[in-house]
């Protein structure tokens, strides 16, 4: 093959040829590289390809490209992201092979590129190019020889066409994928024998035959637009089959197997609809959508439909003497007996937590009290979990579909409530919802009305209280804290409204205000102060949560560095997977992840090395009485020891007294937060604040 026509195969290309000598230095690329890099091959001769990707200095991602030139060994589909002068990132793919000298020496590598962020252009292009070398059967077999070098490197399997459907170009990766010697498929057979080839070897599904193959491919010539076509093999594989027609006649057919795709998009399908842990339907999908259906053949007259909201008694205190894995394995184990001991139809889904849900349809009242105290009895039996026996209890909270309660999210807050009567009244109990047992739920909708108004006009403000070091004094950080400036009732306290916004999802949008307005005022204040911002579970679990922070610090231009989100220790038990993959995607751009309240709830040694902590708060109510008894010294001891060890930084929380103040600095704790330096101050009042706090640690420094 000559030069000439190498160079004039790598202008029309939908991939560029390239060699790197020994250092990994270009010292050859197609003169057409500009097209795809936006830059002429003069700039990029002598440079290293990390150099000119976005990411150059991520150790990980390059990892498996260095250590397979450091062991001179072939590599290929390595992805990397390309800054493009137009101010875009592309997305480019490499594949080579090493070369050597005469004399056996490692002379570097050659290879191919690819631009796979534009992969339709590049698919047209290179039908395009295929088409152009139809035009004479005299250079057929010349041709074939050219594309292959390019082809064999392609993800999908290519066959090309002529006008007369006979076979043109057939890639390695088409024969790979089918497991086709190279002898059963010639250039010049015809596509209806070459369908005959997958059909006779048993490819395809036994219903597929060689007709609808054909049939098949004609039709999807004929089409408005080009869509894939998705054929099932007899092993189970699914091919994504693209056909496009080429100028002159003829086509070019794609093939890809998106088996692996698709088995990923059920399994994200499924855990979007169930939970992770026992694998039973979830409230945000399934159990309103089954609920649904369920009250739709109630009101055409099936039945009663009967919402059952089930709570575990004494959950947590086996949980916390046998820990998280036999806590875990007594969920799965309540979820079988659940599930094994209500009807076909009926749904068991889990809400959270040690909470779970069943909707059951049933004659009258009697039949969804007599289910409940069944299931009571089955669920309260032993369980043998991991060596240990296990009791526990559950309480039942019982509402009937019908009046108000004519939605699966009313009707399950019908059965809450129920739930919390039953609780009260002594645990082990199934109540059954009625009104007079919400005698503030007229209050609750009055409250929760106000607080969509107020989520539409903007009536929330933010004050902030400082995080001080325990040392030196100074302000390490202000943590923002959300204020609701009521016309009627003034500033309402967030232990009224935040409760009632978790549970109506409006806690998402005031959260997404709370961080760009903090974000804002952050920005304006002295760079070695931060901000924290406190965040519900409800908002982590929101898909959207990490897009919310990252857009909040770009708009604002405050560094990931000076942001600290604070969760609560509800994130740990609240779908931990899903949660664990947002804060390590977050704490990767530099923020710090804080843990609120510590040591109140689910706390754990195992929670605290899976999360990526930077901070722990250790709940105020260790210090209530401090400095008049002994105990809080030890705990909070405990505490601070631990998080030195896992090197976390502790601070305490609620100081109010000076004697407070010297009981926590002679424990070790490395910041410290409470009314004794500053309550919560408006954002105007910030300036000030510090101000003060700055020359009160220069007083007391001066003092020492």
């Amino acid at each position: 093959m000559s030069a000439q026509l190498l160079e004039d195969f790598a202008q029309v290309a939908s991939d560029w040829f390239w060699e790197t000598d020994t250092e990994g230095r270009f010292t050859y690329l197609s003169p057409g590289i500009g097209r795809f890099l936006g830059r002429d091959v003069s700039e990029l001769m002598g440079r290293a390809r990390h150099a000119i990707a976005v990411n150059g200095t991520d150790a990980d991602h390059w990892r498996p490209y260095r250590e397979a030139m450091a062991r001179r060994e072939g590599f290929r589909d390595f992805d990397y992201p390309y800054s493009h002068p137009d101010g875009g990132t592309r997305r480019l793919r490499v594949s080579g092979e090493p070369r050597f000298a005469g004399d056996g020496s490692f002379a570097g590598y050659r290879g191919i590129g690819t631009d796979v962020s534009r992969e339709e252009a590049a698919r047209t292009a290179l039908s395009a190019a295929l088409g152009d070398l139809t035009a004479s059967n005299r250079r057929l077999a010349e041709q074939n020889r050219l594309f292959e070098a390019a082809l064999s490197n392609m993800v999908q399997g290519l066959c090309m066409f002529d006008a007369q459907s006979r076979l043109l170009v057939c890639n390695h990766r088409y024969r790979e994928i089918f497991g086709l010697p190279p002898e059963a498929v010639q250039v010049g057979m015809s596509q209806r024998a070459l369908c005959e080839v997958l059909v006779a070897n048993g490819l395809y599904r036994r219903e597929t035959t060689v007709d609808s193959l054909c049939e098949g491919t004609r039709l999807a010539l004929v089409a408005a637009e080009a869509a894939p076509i998705h054929r099932e093999l007899a092993d189970g594989r699914i091919l994504a089959v693209l056909y496009r027609p080429i100028e002159g006649g003829g086509w070019v057919s794609t093939f890809e197997d998106i088996t692996e795709r698709r088995r990923n998009e059920a399994r994200i399908a499924h855990m979007a609809r169930h939970d992770a842990l026992t694998d039973l339907p979830n409230r945000t999908a399934l159990l309103r959508e089954h609920g649904a259906a369920l009250m739709g053949e109630a009101r055409a007259g099936a039945g009663r439909l009967a919402m059952l909201c089930l709570d575990l008694d004494r959950f947590k205190a086996v949980n916390d003497a046998h820990g998280h894995a036999v806590g875990d394995a007594l969920l799965r184990a309540v979820a079988e007996r659940l599930c094994a001991n209500v009807r076909g139809g009926d749904l068991v889904a889990r809400l959270g937590g040690d909470e779970f849900a069943v909707l059951h349809r049933v004659a009258d009242e009697g039949g969804a009290q007599r289910l409940a105290e069944r299931l009571i009895a089955v669920v309260s039996a032993p369980y043998e979990l991991g060596g240990y026996t296990v009791e526990i209890g559950m309480s039942v909270g019982i509402a009937m579909a019908g009046g108000e309660a004519d939605d699966v999210e009313r009707l399950l807050r019908n059965a809450d409530t129920a739930l919390y009567h039953a609780k009260g009244g002594g645990r082990g109990q199934a109540s059954l919802f009625a009104a007079a047992m919400d005698e503030s739920a007229e209050t609750r909708r009055v409250l929760e009305r106000d607080l969509r108004a107020a989520v539409g006009t903007g009536a929330f403000e933010l004050h902030y209280q400082p995080l001080v070091e325990a040392g030196s004094g100074g302000v390490r950080t202000l943590e923002a804290l959300m204020r609701w400036r009521h016309p009627e009732r003034g500033l309402v306290s967030p232990a009224a409204f935040i409760p009632v916004a978790e549970e109506t999802g409006l806690i998402v949008p005031m959260g997404e205000w709370v961080l760009n307005r903090a974000c804002r005022d952050a920005a304006a204040w002295p760079e070695p102060v931060s901000l924290a911002v406190n965040v519900s579970a409800v908002q982590l679990r929101h898909r959207s949560f990490a897009q919310t922070v990252l857009l909040a610090l770009a708009a604002s231009g405050l560094r990931p560095e000076r942001l600290e989100l604070e969760i609560t220790e509800s994130v740990l038990l609240d779908d931990t997977e899903a949660n664990l993959e947002t804060l390590h995607l977050l704490r990767r751009t530099g923020i710090r992840i804080s843990m609120d309240d510590f040591g109140t709830g689910y706390s754990s040694l195992s929670y605290l090395r899976r999360f990526p902590l930077d901070k722990i708060k250790i709940d105020r109510s260790f210090m209530r009485e401090a400095g008049h008894l002994a105990e809080p010294g030890p705990i909070i001891r405990a505490l601070v020891a631990l998080g030195a060890h896992l090197g976390i930084t502790t601070v305490v929380e609620g100081i109010e007294t000076a004697d407070q103040l010297a009981a926590v600095r002679a424990e070790g704790c490395d910041e410290i937060q409470g009314f004794l330096f500053s309550p919560p101050r408006p954002a105007g009042e910030v300036a000030e604040m510090l101000a003060a706090l700055r020359a009160r640690a220069a007083d007391a420094a001066e003092a020492a």
